[in-house]
């Protein structure tokens, strides 16, 4: 595998961006790689500049649920592109995704349009604090929600990968409102409700863990945030920016039977464009200004690119049987990954939820970030470049998911199982 060409424009990256990189994980700091500089990217395949060619599980982190260049969505940008890239005015196309994620998402009458995912959870909070008039928000430890300064304690994700403990910068007022407990932990989570039931504003939770690799919530434990969220009289946010219409059409919430109060979106609401959204009941939702007093705004958002990428894939997800064909290629490719592992005696643990995916290489159960922790990146690290040698492109962190798209066919994800066969049968045991 060649890398000669994105080594030297990473060695100039380096002098005018801060890491070379725009975004921390990307730097391949933690797997001690260059990271490689993309050109394109097709179907479930990516192309480097030095013409390597990659299997991607990486899928943008999350959107590219139908792959990369679906023609759908091209055709769909290609449109909305020849009428103008930007009007930072209201366009008929923000009312028709708005109403697409109304009808499938059974907790949110309104939706308001933001651009990022951490704009979305920052603006969950702020409206959960005006609806209840208090401070502390509660989340869960390996759970990431962007980087707004109360968010960032015990955060997953690129904190995680980067073992940043939080942020140089985040005052300490916005630390104290935040409380971080083990995800998974109702016991623990239980009794800080209690001890602090008439302060605490919100509990935010990826419903589906999938910053700190990939943990599914224990029976249970969705229903006792809503309950204690109910006793309590604090806001539910569920963070599905990366479970949105991933891992199910309606997004965990229907997959669990569990309804927040407010739910943050992104990823694949825009196709693979930058978008977010946050949204909940008309009671919450009609506190957003200019209807009510909760400030929030952005000249980007609703952008009419990612808008039309954001309806044209929905619409695509809505085909008759495309979550159920997602479903049996994701549980191959598993199926065949932890075999290999098996089969070469290497110690993995695994979890699977719809088309994302984590493996650690720990023979203990993963519950929480602590669990996660324990896992051998020695050796995770290995395989990470191991399978980049074969062509496969993984996200370079132990505690990142990976994702199958409709564009994943039987010959990519067989050859994605045999070079994981080649690979755990060369770990040192």
């Amino acid at each position: 595998m060649k890398t000669e060409a994105s080594k030297t424009l990473f060695n100039r990256a380096q002098t005018l961006i801060p890491g070379g990189v725009n975004s921390p994980v990307r730097a391949c700091k933690s797997v001690g790689t260059t990271p490689l500089f993309i050109t394109r990217a097709q179907g479930c395949y990516i192309h480097d500049v030095d013409g390597n060619q990659f299997i991607d599980y990486v899928g943008s982190w999350g959107p590219m649920i139908l792959g990369h260049c679906h023609p759908a969505i091209v055709e769909a940008l290609t449109h909305a592109l020849s009428r103008g890239a930007s009007y930072g005015a209201p366009t008929e196309l923000e009312i028709e995704l708005a109403q697409l994620i109304v009808d499938a998402v059974t907790s949110v009458d309104m939706v308001r349009m933001v651009n990022s995912g951490t704009e979305a959870a920052m603006s969950a909070i702020r409206l959960a604090r005006a609806a209840t008039g208090r401070d502390i928000i509660v989340k869960f430890d390996g759970c990431y929600h962007g980087h707004a300064d109360a968010l960032l304690v015990d955060a997953g994700s690129g904190v995680a990968t980067l073992a940043i403990p939080g942020s140089p910068g985040v005052p300490n007022a916005a630390v104290n409102c935040t409380v971080s407990v083990p995800y998974n932990n109702v016991e623990v989570f239980e009794r800080i409700m209690d001890e602090k039931a008439d302060q605490i504003a919100a509990v935010i939770v990826e419903p589906v863990a999938g910053n700190m690799g990939l943990v599914a919530p224990k029976d249970g434990f969705l229903k006792a945030l809503r309950d204690s969220c109910d006793k309590t009289g604090s806001v539910l946010i569920f963070d599905e920016v990366m479970t949105g219409f991933r891992v199910a059409y309606g997004g965990a919430q229907t997959l669990y039977g569990i309804k927040p109060d407010l739910t943050c979106f992104g990823k694949i609401i825009g196709g693979g464009l930058p978008v977010g959204a946050y949204g909940g009941g008309k009671d919450l939702m009609s506190m957003v200004a200019p209807q009510g007093p909760v400030y929030q705004a952005g000249t980007l958002s609703g952008n009419p690119l990612a808008m039309a990428a954001g309806i044209s894939t929905l619409k695509e997800l809505k085909k008759t049987g495309f979550y159920e064909g997602l479903e049996v290629s994701s549980n191959r490719l598993f199926s065949g990954l932890s075999n290999a592992a098996e089969q070469a005696g290497v110690p993995v643990t695994g979890a699977r939820v719809g088309s994302m995916m984590g493996l650690y290489f720990t023979d203990s159960p993963v519950f929480n970030y602590s669990d996660a922790k324990k896992s051998d990146l020695k050796r995770f690290n290995y395989y990470y470049r191991k399978m980049l040698e074969q062509g496969i492109y993984l996200a370079p962190s132990q505690f990142e998911a990976s994702f199958v798209s409709s564009a994943h066919d039987d010959h990519a994800i067989d050859k994605t199982i045999e070079a994981a066969k080649n690979v755990f049968g060369s770990l040192q045991i």
